[in-house]
């Protein structure tokens, strides 16, 4: 990442500024979103300085501080992708095809396919290698206006793999300039030298994976893909008491291909987030609302894997839950690094509408991965990350589906290629 700009004033723009209370956004604040016509953002070495009206902004203005017409156009902060697997090794075309012709999911993974056909391109894969492939995800995801974000490991399944993963995701972040959380996902799947051995597999992952995770600083969190044929809830209650004992979040993959009581095991062992959820019912909504869980949903994966039933996000947010969207970015079932695409298909298939779909996207996902005092809003002191739409109004972000319409992305107050 080049050195950023440390005088620049974005000017005239529409500011979708996401301001608010310092707390995730629930009830009637999910849909409530502070607009500044024709205003302004003061950027300074990498943060953010001011916001305000135009007036207030140019009073501001120093000279040596460069300005961006902005003509109206609407400017928004980076997305806040809390759920990503952003760093892989080749690619699933191949699956798609089977995906287009009927197979299922289940089907493909039978035949050698699915999360054990990353691992090999993962395993096979150097590390300058992998960062050469998984800087081409992270660049689409900037110029999708994506300027924080969570990447899993998860196909290495062993040790040096699963390290591998881990520092790739952050030589990328410093190099571009994402901000970024990593979450270790050694139970993503039982990898084929553990074949029929589950609990085997699961011990190496607590008793010497994880804490070697941790002492290295290679994440803050930890995760389990919790399904039917994966690993089941005695499996999560384990890597929850690890979690506890080494400092970590713990995050669960839940109830995404049934419900299997996958939310109400998220908010008994104290998750921090729940993700996916497309099969939970009203009792696991009301579990994630009373132990304050974040949901994380993940409509692109739905859609990816030409299913039909989507999280049922209109009664999380009834319910009074911080609704979080994000992208589920991988090579399987979510080929697709776009938050609008993301938020287009919450708006139309899960209930939300434009300005919760926005808060669901930034400052809800800021707090979700303890980064909200950094990024999520354009407010005074956070990052200087900013996105700058060739749009009017937040509703046309998910209105016009799969359009170019980014104008430009700003990260730490620099101009970013997109």
């Amino acid at each position: 990442m080049e050195t950023p700009l440390t005088r620049t004033a974005l000017l005239g723009g529409t500011l979708a500024t996401l301001s608010g209370p310092a707390r995730a956004r629930t009830g009637p604040e999910l849909g409530e979103v502070e607009v500044i016509p024709d205003g302004g953002v003061l950027f300074r070495e990498g943060r953010i300085a001011a916001v305000g009206s135009r007036d207030q902004i140019e009073a501001l203005l120093e000279p040596a501080d460069a300005t961006v017409e902005l003509e109206g156009r609407l400017v928004t902060p980076g997305f806040v992708d809390a759920h990503t697997h952003a760093v892989f090794a080749g690619n699933r075309a191949h699956e798609f095809e089977a995906l287009c012709t009927g197979s299922t999911y289940a089907e493909i993974a039978a035949k050698g396919g699915g999360i054990r056909s990353t691992m090999r391109a993962v395993r096979n894969a150097s590390e300058e290698e992998l960062i050469r492939q998984s800087a081409r995800h992270v660049r689409w995801m900037m110029a999708s206006g994506t300027t924080c974000a969570e990447i899993k490991s998860g196909y290495g399944l062993d040790l040096e793999c699963e390290f591998k993963m881990l520092r790739v995701a952050g030589r990328l972040a410093e190099h571009t300039g994402l901000r970024l959380r990593r979450t270790f996902l050694g139970a993503h799947a039982v990898p084929p030298e553990f074949e029929g051995r589950r609990t085997a597999y699961l011990d190496h992952v607590l008793e010497e994976m994880l804490p070697a995770v941790r002492t290295q600083g290679l994440a803050e969190a930890a995760d389990m893909f919790v399904e039917e044929g994966y690993f089941d809830a005695r499996d999560a209650e384990r890597l929850a008491e690890a979690c506890r004992h080494h400092g970590m979040s713990l995050r669960l993959h839940v109830d995404q291909l049934r419900d299997g009581g996958g939310a109400a095991l998220a908010a008994r062992l104290g998750a921090r987030t729940a993700d996916h959820l497309e099969h939970t019912g009203d009792s696991g909504i009301r579990a994630l609302a009373a132990a304050h869980v974040f949901p994380v949903l993940l409509p692109a994966s739905v859609f990816g894997l030409r299913l039909d039933r989507y999280p049922n996000a209109r009664a999380m947010a009834d319910a009074g839950l911080p609704i979080v969207l994000a992208t589920d970015f991988n090579p399987g079932s979510a080929p697709s690094p776009s938050m609008p695409f993301s938020m287009g298909l919450a708006c139309r298939f899960m209930g939300l509408t434009a300005r919760e779909a926005l808060v669901a996207a930034t400052i809800n996902p800021a707090h979700a991965l303890g980064l909200s005092k950094e990024v999520g809003s354009l407010d005074p002191g956070k990052r200087a990350d900013a996105v700058v739409w060739d749009l009017d109004a937040v509703e046309e972000i998910p209105y016009y589906l799969g359009a170019p319409a980014l104008h430009s992305v700003w990260v730490q107050g620099r101009s970013a290629p997109v």
